[in-house]
């Protein structure tokens, strides 16, 4: 039964690839995203549940609180089983249910049907990525380089590649962002509708995170027509995580829950307790988060160094690295170029990465923690870096790339010898529906 449910969910990939995108994308695409399911399924065999690496530990976890979930059914019948009836599960309920199926069905352990069904959602995820860059105004060359970026992305692909919980909360994030940003453009109820079970999903994965989609979902709910001075977002930004975790907001029982699991990251016992691995970091800060956080949020966003010591992982770690200082200086560039034309797709991107990033340099005490906490932050910087690698609008305007120009044309549409036209900004893009 495991290797039916590994053909099926090959079928469906398939399958999801021929709507989710044109015909002519998804005859390119497919090969991509097969090759990325296949290879996921390999570094689990060969890799991981071999112990050819030494990486893991809540992947086994997981499925040990699915296979609790399997006889509570046994029990007490099928039910959604949350904390309150298994208190191990405590946020990860959504995971632990979808392997627990699997693992009903297989009438035993299936680590390998449960990667499986992890490999499509990441397969998944590449398709949305790719339509979220055609939203917000990347060209189809962008657009895939950044399909093929996420398919192959090593961070991604290792926890995806076995019974973890990140390829969960990556789709469910950018499904959200995406949908925000779709309104932004045109307002639809539908969609309203689909962010509903999108935002339970979450909560149910990693429930600050849908803290932390709130405000980009607010704007794209607003459809506002003038977008917010950019002096504003470092300011609400600033501000957002403080505010939460005010006594004022324990009250809401959804805020005290993020809450909680905020407080449980900035504790010092926690920081140290993280901070005693391999690849841990100790600042002096006094026991208080939010002390030295200059060097807390350079590590944040650009470690690991090349000087750091760690394990296989962590050393294999520092080439992707690379890729991502890449990434942050082509969005860099891109921010330029969307400030003239786009605030208010910019800032849905910007309202998610900035207070992610400051909640995240407050809970600093591990590299490789870290490396894996940021993903979702590098698939929405990966989001603006497209705009920077797109050259020619659909109107037939070519952008002049912000390196290596004078400041006077950097990241503006100029005409191409075929338009006739000049200063006009993008045409609108292919919308989420």
């Amino acid at each position: 039964m495991e290797y039916v449910i590994v053909a099926v969910a090959a079928v469906i990939l398939v399958f999801i690839v021929q709507i989710g995108l044109d015909a002519r994308v998804a005859q390119r695409a497919l090969g991509v995203l097969v090759l990325a399911f296949v290879a996921r399924l390999l570094i689990h065999v060969f890799l991981l549940r071999s112990n050819a690496i030494a990486y893991g530990g809540d992947n086994i976890t997981y499925e040990s609180r699915a296979l609790e979930v399997v006889e509570y059914w046994k029990n007490e019948g099928f039910t959604f089983v949350t904390s309150e009836e298994i208190t191990e599960l405590y946020s990860v309920a959504v995971p632990c249910n979808v392997f627990a199926v699997i693992i009903y069905l297989c009438a035993g352990p299936a680590p390998l049907a449960c990667t499986a069904i992890v490999a499509l959602i990441a397969c998944g995820l590449c398709i949305v990525m790719y339509r979220f860059a055609r939203l917000i105004g990347a060209d189809e060359r962008a657009s895939f380089r950044v399909l093929v970026l996420m398919a192959f992305l090593p961070t991604f692909m290792l926890h995806t590649s076995d019974m973890f919980k990140d390829g969960f909360n990556a789709f469910l994030i950018i499904s959200c962002l995406g949908l925000a940003a779709s309104n932004v453009r045109r307002f639809d109820i539908r969609k309203l509708l689909l962010l509903g079970p999108l935002l339970w999903a979450l909560w149910n994965v990693r429930p600050y995170m849908v803290f932390m989609c709130a405000i980009p979902l607010v704007l794209g709910l607003a459809n506002l027509k003038r977008a917010l001075p950019l002096c504003a977002l470092a300011i609400l930004a600033t501000l957002l995580v403080p505010v939460a975790s005010s006594p004022d907001m324990a009250d809401n029982s959804p805020i005290a829950a993020m809450q909680e699991q905020l407080e449980r990251g900035q504790s010092e016992s926690f920081r140290r307790a993280n901070a005693e691995g391999g690849s841990g970091v100790v600042f002096e800060d006094g026991g208080n988060p939010w002390n030295a956080f200059l060097p807390k949020l350079v590590y944040t966003l650009l470690s690991p160094f090349p000087w750091m010591d760690g394990s296989l992982v962590l050393q294999l770690a520092k080439i992707e690295t690379l890729l991502w200082y890449y990434l942050l200086w082509s969005a860099a560039c891109a921010i330029t170029r969307m400030r003239g034309y786009d605030r208010r797709m910019l800032l849905i991107l910007l309202l998610f990465i900035v207070p992610c990033t400051i909640a995240y340099t407050t809970t600093m005490s591990n590299v490789g923690l870290i490396v894996r906490q940021r993903m979702p932050i590098v698939m929405t910087v990966s989001l603006l870096s497209a705009i920077a690698w797109t050259r020619v609008s659909r109107d037939g305007q070519q952008f002049v790339s912000g390196a290596g120009t004078d400041s006077a044309t950097a990241g503006v549409a100029v005409p191409s010898p075929s338009s006739g036209t000049a200063g006009k900004p993008p045409a609108e893009t292919p919308r989420i529906r």
